[in-house]
């Protein structure tokens, strides 16, 4: 039995895109233990998955506040490494990843050095892929994982792919938020980024126009805040609690449509193979696939991928008229 241990520690919509390859690897090797290393705030994303053998936490980013607990931590990674795995892949493609994966095996894959953001991962690794680094996203997560195993994973395959995001009962009655009578949208409003997140007045807009259940999810007290007063101006937009991310994927997988910024729960909704549009202002369209049902609208900003302007805020142009227009025809395909 072949033993793979996986590098991909942050952030939700990076693992989701790395996740695809899961389903691939399993078809090419049935009998594989595969394991994912991962910071355990995002673990969550990963349980139920019947790909991964052992989900293996870190919790890295309590470094940046207590650089001591890099002993602990060492210690954490050291002993998963008793696994003796086979293969370790960095998916991650950066010097804390890179690190992270040679403690954890000593085989190790990733990206070369023209590859990846941070070069001097290459260093870390005995099989280099290159694929580069303005690619698509989850082609370059395709091609990391599957080629140091002797296959590779095709765009074809991609589009076919089965839903991988898997969950287990909801925390909450989630019937009690969505209805039978109209659509159920799911709009995102937060990002890691101010520039990153639509107008909330245009969500709003777009709500009034479709007349049908749109549902807010938020992440923090300013997003709860700014989803209470978009609910305060259209009878169609509601809050929901609080949702852990098993509940927000039994949602996401629930209904007809999610409309969001270029962030975890929109990528969510393809992982689950639901109809998505994603909108862009500074960062890449090339983080996504657009499908049949997965749809992205992106602002008139020339993005650098390799160094994004966090002040470009021209998400703002895209009309909330194009939105209308693209989710009228997504949820006509529902009904079709």
């Amino acid at each position: 039995m072949k033993k793979i241990a996986i590098v991909k520690l942050s952030a939700l919509g990076d693992i989701v895109h790395a996740m695809v390859a899961l389903q691939f690897i399993k078809a090419h090797f049935p009998d594989a233990q595969i394991d994912w290393l991962i910071e355990n705030r995002f673990a969550d994303l990963l349980r139920d998955n019947p790909h991964i053998s052992n989900i293996l936490t870190v919790n890295l980013k309590a470094l940046k506040t207590n650089r001591r607990a890099i002993f602990q931590e060492i210690k954490t990674v050291r002993n998963y490494a008793l696994e003796n795995y086979d293969l370790v892949i960095d998916a991650q493609g950066l010097l804390k990843s890179a690190i992270t994966a040679k403690l954890l095996g000593k085989t190790v894959a990733g990206f070369d050095k023209n590859s990846s953001r941070e070069p001097l991962t290459s260093l870390f690794y005995s099989q280099k892929i290159a694929c580069a680094y303005d690619e698509n996203t989850i082609d370059r997560n395709a091609a990391v994982l599957s080629k140091p195993l002797g296959f590779s994973i095709s765009r074809e395959d991609i589009l076919a792919k089965k839903p991988f995001l898997f969950f287990h009962a909801p925390t909450i009655d989630l019937s009690e938020f969505l209805q039978r009578d109209l659509k159920n949208i799911v709009f995102v409003i937060g990002s890691t980024w101010e520039s990153r997140n639509y107008p909330a007045a245009k969500f709003v807009e777009v709500a009034n126009e479709l007349k049908q259940n749109c549902l807010v999810i938020w992440g923090n007290e300013t997003e709860r805040e700014a989803a209470q007063n978009m609910a305060a101006q259209s009878p169609f937009i509601h809050v929901l609690p609080a949702l852990d991310l098993n509940d927000l994927k039994a949602l996401l997988s629930q209904v007809d449509l999610v409309i969001g910024n270029d962030t975890g729960p929109t990528h969510i909704a393809w992982g689950l193979n639901t109809p998505s549009i994603t909108l862009f202002g500074c960062t890449p369209i090339s983080r996504v696939y657009q499908t049949e049902i997965n749809k992205v609208l992106k602002s008139s900003s020339i993005v650098n991928p390799r160094k994004l302007n966090k002040l470009d805020d021209s998400i703002k142009e895209i009309k909330a008229a194009d939105i209308i227009e693209v989710a009228n025809a997504l949820l006509q395909l529902s009904i079709s």
